[in-house]
């Protein structure tokens, strides 16, 4: 295993760079394609959020692995290699595991034990393999994060360390009142019909808002989300409508609270859309007969890049809390003590996936080590069969059984014991060993190595692919 990350995030670079780094699902792609041509990589996959993005390769080169996928990333982003560089971090083998289950247990959040980034991890190995840039390695490291993410949620308290980021957003804009309160009987807009977006509305829905208006550039998925909000047994005692994109300038007008997290490369609410909506619930813009004038409008923007116009916060009338605000108010988040259980998981995690896939590189030596003894026993009994012709079936049978078990007695004490060795740091080199004592062919391991040893399928993404 050669597993390299190369990212950035919000601990390491300020919102602006990330805004201008973040990558559309279609660049996604592109990006996990570019890096499997290039010469050092042999699987790819990309994690990219609303607070980071990172490109995961199995490389066999450490710095020329570093060099190529610090200039895809660069590419990709459309921002400048040199201005890029200073805010990238680079994890290598153990360390880039440890990373990324860090990372699904909610503790490299923005927000410490949010859940939403295991449904992030699950999309960008649902991305891989649909790509088929993600193989044996890529699937297998995804598969056990998410797996332990789920159980740092399940065997800890870790969610109460800290909220989503709607929640966090919302307690933000609430300004020490408590959200069930502040939200009671208002109105919300909701732009976008997303994973983070369906978070928002059913997180406003159960905290006490009368209304909600959902608007999306697809209405049906929006549709659904305005059903899912008021069918029977849902939290809250809310109603819901699906908008048009182009309603949101007169919902804006009547709303108490908004939040958007859309995949829109521009803004999606400007200044002057705000303007001209503040104005309306003043009753100096166009006829709005709901419109609030009691309170401020509540906005709060989850993009990246950002929905809503960073200028919007010097209107009159107007809050916004965006991702640059939470960045900045992370840092006083709360801890909790399950976070030291948490990391002690992960460490475990770490350690068990990495001899499990010490063991697995060993495999293919073992199985080919077998597979040799295996012919030398059928060559020997075919040239007993031609030395002595007069032995009768039974005779012959009982013969090769015992030749068999010889074979496999001898072999029986070495395969275990460098199995075991294997598994262990370092324990790579065993197999080099094996290989070296026993004389076996490179090209007889690598067949092994390119099968997958329960369905046949090639092993690795780039002869899958």
């Amino acid at each position: 295993m050669s597993l390299l990350v190369v990212g950035l995030s919000h601990r390491s670079a300020p919102v602006s760079v990330l805004e201008r780094a973040a990558l559309a699902r279609e660049t996604q792609a592109r990006l996990a394609h570019d890096a499997l041509a290039a010469e050092p990589a042999t699987e790819a996959a990309v994690l990219a959020t609303c607070n980071r993005i990172e490109l995961y390769a199995d490389v066999d080169k450490f710095h020329a692995g570093v060099a190529e996928l610090s200039t895809l990333l660069a590419h990709h982003s459309g921002v400048g290699l040199d201005e890029l560089t200073p805010y990238l971090y680079v994890h290598y083998e153990d360390r880039a595991v440890h990373h990324l289950f860090s990372v699904a247990c909610g503790l490299d959040s923005m927000v410490v034990g949010e859940g939403q980034i295991l449904g992030q991890i699950k999309d960008a190995l649902a991305l891989g393999q649909e790509l088929h840039t993600a193989g044996r390695l890529l699937n297998d490291l995804f598969q056990q994060a998410l797996r332990v993410g789920k159980r740092a949620h399940s065997e800890t308290g870790i969610d109460k360390a800290g909220q989503s980021l709607v929640t966090f957003g919302l307690e933000r804009l609430a300004s020490g009142e408590p959200v069930a309160d502040w939200v009671a009987g208002k109105r919300a807009l909701v732009i976008g019909a997303g994973s983070m977006s369906s978070l928002a509305a059913a997180t406003l829905a159960r905290a006490g808002v009368v209304h909600v208006a959902i608007a999306n550039r697809t209405v049906e998925r929006a549709e659904r989300l305005a059903e899912i909000l008021t069918a029977p047994g849902a939290p809250g005692a809310v109603t819901a409508k699906a908008v048009e994109m182009t309603a949101v300038p007169a919902e804006l007008a009547i709303a108490d609270i908004v939040v958007s997290c859309t995949g829109a490369t521009g803004l999606v609410l400007t200044i002057d859309v705000v303007r001209e909506a503040l104005a309306g619930r003043a009753g100096t813009g166009p006829a709005t007969a709901q419109a609030r004038t009691d309170e401020d409008l509540a906005l709060l923007d989850l993009a990246m890049p950002r929905d809503i116009d960073a200028a919007v916060h010097r209107l009159e009338g107007a809050r916004l809390v965006d991702i640059e605000t939470l960045a900045e108010a992370s840092a006083d988040a709360p801890m909790a003590a399950d976070v030291d259980q948490v990391r002690t998981i992960v460490s475990d995690e770490v350690a068990a996936f990495g001899a499990a896939q010490r063991a697995a590189h060993i495999t293919p030596t073992v199985v080919a080590l077998r597979t040799m003894a295996a012919d030398v026993v059928a060559g020997e009994m075919a040239r007993l069969n031609g030395r002595l012709p007069g032995l009768d079936d039974k005779q012959r049978a009982e013969i090769t059984q015992t030749v068999r078990r010889v074979v496999d007695k001898l072999l029986h004490a070495p395969t275990v014991r460098v199995k075991e060795l294997a598994s262990t740091p370092g324990g790579a080199g065993y197999a080099d060993a094996l290989r070296e004592l026993f004389d076996l062919d490179p090209q007889a391991v690598a067949a092994v190595s390119k099968a997958d040893p329960q369905h046949g399928r090639p092993n690795t993404a780039r002869e899958s692919a």
